[in-house]
């Protein structure tokens, strides 16, 4: 019997990339191996949502929206103890140039669970029993990182619906092309670098929530990357920081830190 596959093109990593990714120690898009790109961080862009959060990261674009707690539907899954985490990642069929089906999928299916389990180590989940919180994150525009940039997102839309959270997270990523360490990788880096590691901080103690990696790296190339995630949070925190202070203080409120 004669099988015939249809196979789609498909980017491996490490494969062979159609533009340099390191010229001069410069990557494609003129960034330093240690850069970060642009950030900006908006908050209440969603009326129907409780919390809500729009995060532009280089090209990407990513709103995130809370609801609940609510009624925990169906109600034989309620937890009489705690609220239950439902997270939802998905990329909108318009958000690369590959033209994916729309609805979830094999990766954002994995994606929600690794980012439901984050946000659980989070939420105080005791002070909602019974209940259910929901976290939508939908990329509108995809390059690279996108689970790093929901992450953020929807950090904030917590922080905006008012559900008590431990602290805020920030996510990035770090990896190797052409044997050098880099920083918040772009789509081309991620596709065609050598390894790709996203890493999730918690604010205050910089505990870590999230950490995957493909590809290898050296244990010296492992401690060069963890120490330039630390660093970028900061940055993500003092962001996410400033938007949420923003938000509030058109609304006449006064925020406190603590700790």
């Amino acid at each position: 019997m004669k099988l015939l596959l249809k196979v789609s093109k498909v980017n491996f990593m490490g494969g062979k990339s159609d533009v340099p990714l390191l010229v001069d120690g410069k990557r494609c898009d003129g960034r330093r191996v240690d850069e970060m790109r642009p950030i900006t961080v908006s908050v209440g862009v969603l009326e129907k949502a409780i919390g809500s959060a729009y995060v532009e990261l280089g090209n990407n674009k990513v709103i995130a929206g809370v609801y609940g707690p609510k009624e925990c539907i169906p109600k034989h899954h309620s937890d009489p103890y705690r609220a239950i985490v439902k997270a939802r990642y998905t990329m909108a069929p318009f958000s690369t140039d590959e033209h994916g089906r729309a609805g979830p999928n094999r990766r954002s299916t994995e994606l929600s669970k690794v980012i439901r389990h984050v946000f659980e180590n989070l939420i105080f989940l005791e002070v909602y029993p019974r209940t259910q919180i929901e976290i939508y994150m939908e990329v509108l525009q995809a390059d690279g990182s996108t689970r790093c940039a929901a992450i953020n997102a929807a950090s904030v839309a917590l922080a905006n619906a008012g559900i008590q959270v431990r602290d805020l997270v920030a996510a990035v990523s770090v990896g190797k092309v052409e044997n050098q360490v880099i920083l918040d990788l772009k789509r081309e880096e991620d596709n065609f670098g050598q390894s790709d590691m996203p890493i999730a901080f918690a604010s205050r103690n910089k505990e870590v929530l999230l950490y995957q990696m493909d590809g290898k790296l050296t244990r010296e190339e492992m401690e060069k990357a963890f120490g330039m995630a630390r660093n970028a949070a900061d940055l993500i925190f003092e962001k996410q920081r400033e938007a949420l202070k923003a938000a509030y203080a058109k609304d006449g409120a006064v925020i406190e830190e603590q700790g």
